[in-house]
């Protein structure tokens, strides 16, 4: 069997998910999410007051200055999956740099090559 690269996993994976940003969020439900749904059901929604991000670029799933809907909705989708994969890809790449070492003090990549002590 043939064994996929990690870049190949990679880009199908980053691929995957600005498709899935980019143009499937544009059919998502219109509807009131968790909490929005719970103060319409409650009746408390008319108490909500703005937050600090309400003139961000990418406010409310939307890109300022871009005025089809369809689009401004993508781009806004691409941008905010290219930033968490970012973050999650340094958050990778920190923990493997820092989590090489084991309790015993041997490099983990180091533990393959080593004879079996447990018994």
């Amino acid at each position: 069997m043939n064994r996929v690269s990690t870049k190949t996993l990679v880009a199908a994976g980053l691929l995957v998910a600005l498709v899935l940003a980019g143009f499937v969020s544009y059919y998502a439900s219109r509807s009131p999410d968790g909490l929005n749904r719970v103060a319409q059901d409650k009746g408390f929604a008319s108490t909500q007051k703005h937050h600090a991000a309400q003139d961000s670029p990418m406010a409310g799933y939307r890109t300022r200055g871009v005025d089809n809907g369809r689009l401004s909705g993508g781009l806004a989708g691409v941008a905010g999956a290219l930033v968490v994969l970012a973050l999650a890809g340094g958050l990778a790449l920190v923990v493997r740099r820092r989590g090489g070492e084991g309790p015993d003090g041997l490099d983990r990549r180091d533990q393959r090559n080593q004879p079996d002590r447990t018994a």
